[in-house]
């Protein structure tokens, strides 16, 4: 804990340290049995009317009563990192930008405004890496206009949990009546150790083309794939499609993308056919494809898990990838819920995407 359990406690933080990265302490939930308390660290998102909210590491923020903080302290910006390659959230949110493109975008400021009708957020998002230009209210009033003249809601992508990323945002968007519909996770990782992976005894014949073919997509999860979605699929510097042939013609047994950049190598759209489970054949399409990426001179990995897929989470730590930070997309209010002056529930009007 930030705080220690014993000793003298003090409150060492103010109103003045809205924006940083703090430790608390609280007396537990009235009426609870003894003096229990409840740490929380995360950054501090305001403080008004004797409420402070806190947004932790995982985008949630937490409500605490000011008379019940019997510590707090101003805490390092980040904990250093152990393992992994050393990177920026800006870094890796530009890099993450590049490899999956949209078919249509423009700037508000420092933010980029996106738009590839409707296929995945990620590709119809606005990402807010700086200051708009304009005060937020009527940076969010344009966001909206933009995407409706599109026939899409509006969605703001934000992250959490890094040195940079964006706790402030995204409450300030919640204060707004924003719902956060989806958060995953961005992990790192050397490449060298996922190319060197070894392959399963049935994940021989991993074939790489430039191209999804009409195979390829027939394994994607995502069907009724239209020609913006293959434009958004081959965008990026150096792009990269993996497949593991099935029996006969059938669809392939496990398929993979990959877009080089730089120093960079990401990692996507991992599927395998349930009944080859467990032959290696994820982990065989990554090793491939950490490969090629080797080859063309990148040495760091990247990928987006999202929170609740065990599996995944599971196998990619295996290679060594770990949790650099969090990001979420934000979903604009409900008409009636804003009217009403509260947040929308979530699934409200409007296209239902899967996960980013």
């Amino acid at each position: 804990m930030e705080i220690p359990a014993t000793g003298r406690l003090e409150v060492r933080i103010t109103a003045a340290d809205v924006g940083k990265r703090v430790s608390v302490r609280r007396l537990g939930e009235p009426g609870g049995a003894g003096e229990k308390f409840t740490d929380t660290v995360g950054v501090l998102t305001s403080w008004d009317n004797g409420v402070l909210l806190i947004t932790r590491k995982d985008g949630e923020t937490v409500r605490i009563a000011e008379s019940t903080l019997v510590a707090g302290k101003v805490v390092p910006a980040a904990p250093a990192r152990r393992r992994g390659p050393a990177a920026t959230y800006g870094e890796l949110a530009r890099v993450a930008a590049r490899a999956w493109r949209p078919v249509e975008s423009e700037r508000l400021g420092d933010w980029e405004l996106r738009a590839a009708g409707g296929f995945t957020r990620r590709a119809n998002s606005v990402l807010p890496l700086g200051d708009p230009g304009v005060p937020l209210d009527e940076a969010l009033a344009a966001v909206r206009r933009w995407y409706h003249g599109r026939g899409l809601p509006a969605y703001v992508q934000t992250a959490t949990g890094a040195e940079g990323t964006q706790e402030q945002l995204c409450a300030e968007l919640e204060r707004r009546g924003w719902v956060r519909e989806v958060t995953a996770e961005l992990w790192t990782g050397s490449l060298a150790p996922v190319a060197d992976r070894a392959e399963g005894p049935g994940a021989r014949g991993v074939v790489l083309s430039r191209t999804a073919d009409e195979a390829w997509l027939a394994r994607y999860q995502r069907k009724g794939v239209s020609e913006v979605a293959l434009e958004v699929l081959g965008s990026g510097p150096s792009v990269w499609f993996a497949s593991v042939p099935g029996e006969g013609r059938a669809a392939p047994a496990a398929i993979g993308r990959c877009v080089v950049d730089g120093r960079w190598a990401s990692f996507a759209a991992v599927e395998v056919d349930p009944a080859r489970r467990r032959e290696g054949l994820a982990t065989a399409v990554v090793a491939a494809l950490a490969r090629q990426a080797l080859d063309e001179g990148a040495s760091a990995a990247w990928l987006q898990v999202e929170t609740d897929n065990a599996g995944a989470r599971a196998l990619y730590a295996r290679m060594g990838f770990t949790a650099h930070h969090a990001y979420h997309h934000y979903r604009e209010p409900a008409p009636a819920a804003e009217a009403a002056g509260r947040p929308a529930a979530p699934g409200g009007a409007g296209p239902s995407w899967p996960a980013p």
